[in-house]
């Protein structure tokens, strides 16, 4: 209730104190049967259809309220996953680029999706739903007015029956009246009487006429309002609905596309990993075994024997030409199908064992020989044992010497560049 000294005088607060008291009586009245009701069928219909079209768009708008959270849940769940794909993703590998663009454009497209279904769809509900408010106070106010109304005819009608009545009584003066009062005041009593009567009678007949006009006037109001708003409902949710199927039909054909990029670029990563993968088994199959690093480095020759050197040259001369002594006598009792490669047994002084080339070698000094992966080399002790570097063998090609039998051309080459045969 309204406090007095804040825009209500007291005049005011009796009068509403005494509308709410006049339309409480009036209700119980028309509840008990004892006064009419004024009843619109199809204001009442109006109603109905006000209500449910208001539940179904404030229902509306709170699950498309909803949808716009998982969207941006979705949104955010997408920024993550595509930034720890961005970070994980090595520079080598291929499309680095692309999926930092990819990322970039995916966040763009989930941002612009959300702020077009907020700005036009869920704008268009909010839109609508704002005048059901005002409109909703309108019929309730409408409908104590028509209370006023009904309570301003039931009175009305009460004065009228009591008006004949009284207008009986005067006509009729009482004994007790007329022996009370001479015959020239009777008239007076009568006149005061009917004045009174007439007053009511006639403020009860205005004040009918204003809460029939203030009633009228608003239900006239929400008859035309309320079948226009009713049938407003079809473009609202049409527009709200084909603006979403819009919005999202270029979304996820956006999104599509970049889909699409990803699993191309994923795609041709597998590819690129199957191929390195195939590149080494290839590698490996052609060469048994594992390419060589660059030869070892050779030191200056020593001139004199190191201290762990516990064999005399002379001791590794005699060994060598007592094993050359035994090939030249194996080799005269071998078999002619024996002979080594298609040669005449005859082998270099101080061959050891056979070696092929398995990898190109280009020489680097005088003393060095060139190979080229297949050539047969007939390894061959050093001279001097202390001249011999750790990784390097000595020896001379088998093709020259099967022609020549000239050792003076052998040379030193790197032993992980060959494989014994």
């Amino acid at each position: 209730m309204a406090e007095i000294g804040k825009g209500v005088t007291a005049g005011k607060l009796a009068i509403n104190v005494q509308k709410r008291l006049t339309r409480a009586q009036e209700k119980v009245l028309q509840k008990l049967g004892k006064a009419d009701e004024t009843r619109d069928v199809v204001f009442e219909e109006m109603v109905a259809n006000f209500n449910k079209q208001m539940g179904e768009g404030t229902k509306l708008q709170k699950d498309l309220k909803a949808y716009l959270a998982a969207v941006k849940t979705m949104h955010d769940a997408s920024r993550r996953l595509q930034d720890c794909l961005a970070d994980m993703y090595e520079p080598e590998w291929f499309g680095k680029e692309e999926i930092d663009a990819l990322a970039e454009d995916t966040d763009t497209l989930w941002l612009d999706y959300h702020q077009n279904l907020t700005d036009k769809s869920l704008t268009c509900m909010d839109t609508y739903l704002a005048q059901f408010p005002e409109i909703k106070a309108r019929i309730a106010k409408r409908e104590r007015k028509m209370v006023d109304f009904d309570s301003a005819r039931h009175h009305f009608a009460s004065l009228q029956k009591g008006k004949k009545k009284d207008e009986a009584k005067i006509a009729k003066p009482t004994a007790l009246l007329e022996k009370a009062a001479p015959s020239w005041a009777q008239g007076l009593i009568s006149a005061h009487q009917v004045a009174q009567t007439n007053l009511s009678y006639n403020q009860a007949e205005e004040e009918l006429g204003r809460a029939q006009k203030i009633f009228e006037e608003m239900n006239v109001e929400l008859q035309d309002e309320l079948p226009s708003l009713w049938d407003s409902r079809v473009g609202v949710y049409v527009n709200t609905f084909q603006g979403m199927a819009g919005h999202q039909e270029k979304f996820h054909r956006e999104m599509s596309k970049l889909s699409q990029n990803l699993n191309d670029i994923m795609t041709k990563l597998e590819e690129q990993r199957q191929l390195n993968e195939e590149a080494n088994h290839s590698e490996a199959a052609s060469s048994p075994a594992k390419r060589p690093g660059p030869p070892p480095s050779r030191p200056p020759p020593r001139l004199t024997p190191s201290p762990d050197q516990r064999q005399q040259p002379a001791d590794v001369y005699a060994d060598e030409a007592s094993a050359a002594d035994d090939n030249t006598e194996s080799a005269a009792t071998t078999p002619q199908s024996a002979v080594t490669n298609g040669s005449d047994g005859e082998l270099p002084p101080g061959f050891i064992y056979k070696v092929k080339a398995i990898h190109d070698y280009a020489s680097t000094d005088g003393d060095e020989l060139e190979l080229k992966m297949g050539d047969i080399l007939l390894v061959v002790a050093f001279d001097n044992p202390d001249e011999q570097d750790d990784g390097w063998l000595m020896g001379v090609k088998e093709s020259h010497w099967m022609q020549h039998k000239d050792i003076s051309v052998k040379g030193v080459f790197p032993e992980n560049f060959t494989q014994k045969v």
